[in-house]
Order: structure tokens, then sequence, then C-alpha cells
């Protein structure tokens, strides 16, 4: 299974502005730079996030964006969920009427309980545990990857 970038990229926009959480809110154009993630795609990824309640946002010269919960209470899981679409990672697992074959298919326990398996860690790691981890790699600012490198 494969992420999108849109969970990918949401997670590090949300880390980045956990990272910034006590400088207030941070702009998208600033994120976009410590991420190297285009402007156009941020933005997108926001509305999202907005109707969520988990970002806010002010406007004006001193506006942007910023959590709207500590980075304590973000879970890496919500933000993929959201941001897939579900935390369905096949549509029989949750809604067997979906699939012909649910009832006699194998296979489905196998997705179910990988499914769950990997939302149970997903939501066991916050931002705030992110930004922890960060700090004892070597540095409390991990936000300057590059595309080519992991996410």
């Amino acid at each position: 299974m494969k992420l999108s970038t849109r969970s990918r990229y949401g997670a590090r926009l949300l880390l980045d502005m956990a990272q910034h959480h006590q400088k207030g809110p941070v702009q998208i154009g600033d994120i976009a730079k410590r991420q190297n993630i285009s402007v156009k795609y941020l933005e997108q990824l926001i509305i999202p996030l907005k109707k969520a309640r988990i970002v806010k946002s002010v406007r004006g010269t001193k506006g942007g964006h910023y959590l709207a919960k500590p980075p304590e209470q973000v879970s890496i899981g919500e933000i993929v969920a959201l941001l897939e679409g579900s935390e369905t990672i096949l549509a029989c697992t949750d809604h067997p009427e979906s699939c012909e074959r649910a009832d006699i298919c194998l296979t489905r326990q196998v997705w179910k309980e990988a499914q769950e398996a990997m939302y149970a860690k997903l939501n066991s790691i916050s931002l705030a545990d992110l930004i922890k981890k960060g700090e004892s790699i070597g540095g409390s600012d991990h936000s300057e990857e590059t595309e080519g490198q992991p996410s």
C-alpha cells in the first residue's frame, strides 16, 4: 500500500506548524519553502484540515495558519485518515456489501487486520512525538526535507 502525497505532505505541513506552534500563525509560503512543497498544493491541503478543525487561520499582515489543537492531540493516523478519505485500505474491509466475494474471500480478514494494525500504530504517534524524535536525532527542526528524501 502506498500513501498518497496528500497524506505525506499533509503530515509535513502539520509537523511544520507544530514545530512553529509557539510562534503564532505560520504563512503557507514559509512552510512551502521549508518543506519544498508548492504553495498551491499546500493551499489545497489546508481546506480539509480547516474543515476538520485541525487548523485555524488568521487573516491580515500577521496572519497565517496554526494548529487548532496542541501537537500532542494531533495523531498521524488522524491526518492520514482525513487526507486519504477514510481509514479503509480496501472497501470490502468495512463495507462487505461492496464486494460480491466478501463472504467467501479468504484474504479479506488479513486486509482488515492489516488496516487495524496500521491505524493503531499511526494513531499512537502524535505531532509532538515526531518533534521529540527529531530533537533526539540531532536537532529540533528537521523540516528542511527535500523531495527526494523520505517523508
